[in-house]
Formats: structure tokens, sequence, C-alpha cells
């Protein structure tokens, strides 16, 4: 019955312009605007990807991370958006703790976790 559906997913914020300021201007995503909502026009293998951004009054952020990005080299991509304003996470006195820069290098791809305006976890991480 759904194997045909194109199914996308979706996660709140408490401010659309602040969600389109940083997931465009910031992040540097293309994004759209109708009936209130954002869709992220997220680049793939199979080409676009939306993603719905809506807005939601008593939003809480989400307790994990709502988008992964891959990349080839995190530390460049760290640089890059920390030069943008972007502040990374550092998890300290956690399993999870990052070096200072925002990088967990503990096991596993690097990877580094930063926040939305609404304060939803993304993080960068290496192909």
């Amino acid at each position: 019955m759904l194997q045909d559906s194109h199914a996308f997913s979706g996660f709140a914020v408490d401010d659309i312009a602040a969600a389109k300021a940083f997931y465009g201007d910031t992040l540097g995503l293309r994004v759209t605007e109708e009936n209130g909502m954002l869709t992220l026009h997220l680049a793939g293998d199979g080409g676009d990807r939306p993603t719905l951004v809506y807005p939601k009054p008593n939003h809480e952020p989400a307790s994990f991370t709502i988008l992964n990005f891959p990349v080839d080299d995190v530390e460049a991509a760290v640089d890059e958006l920390t030069a943008k304003g972007v502040v990374f996470e550092t998890y300290a006195g956690t399993p999870m703790e990052t070096d200072a820069k925002g990088v967990f290098r503990k096991g596993g791809p690097l990877i580094a976790w930063f926040t939305d305006p609404a304060r939803n976890v993304l993080a960068v991480i290496e192909r």
C-alpha cells in the first residue's frame, strides 16, 4: 500500500523565520516556504529529499539528532560552520564528550553536534 509513497520526514521549530535564516543562510540549504511552513530540499543520491519544518508554539527540542549531514572532512566542516557562527556541543562529562572544537573522537566516524535556533540537534558526520 505505501511502497510507492514518497514519504518524507519533518520536525518542529518555535520560530519559522529564525529557522529559515539558519537553514538557508547559515547552512546554505535550499529552503522554500509555503503555508507558514518550510521545506528543506536536501540533496541525495536520488535527488531532492524534502524535509518539512513546521511551527509549533509549545515546541520542545527533539531528544535525538534530527539531521545528520555526511561530509568528507568533519574538521573542515566544523571550521566553516564555526566561522558562520555555529556553536558546537561539547557534552562535557558525558560518554559523548567532544574535544574543544566540538568533534567526538572516541570511536566510530568523526562527528560534531550543533543545534538549530529551536535547539534541535544536528550533526556533521564523516563519510
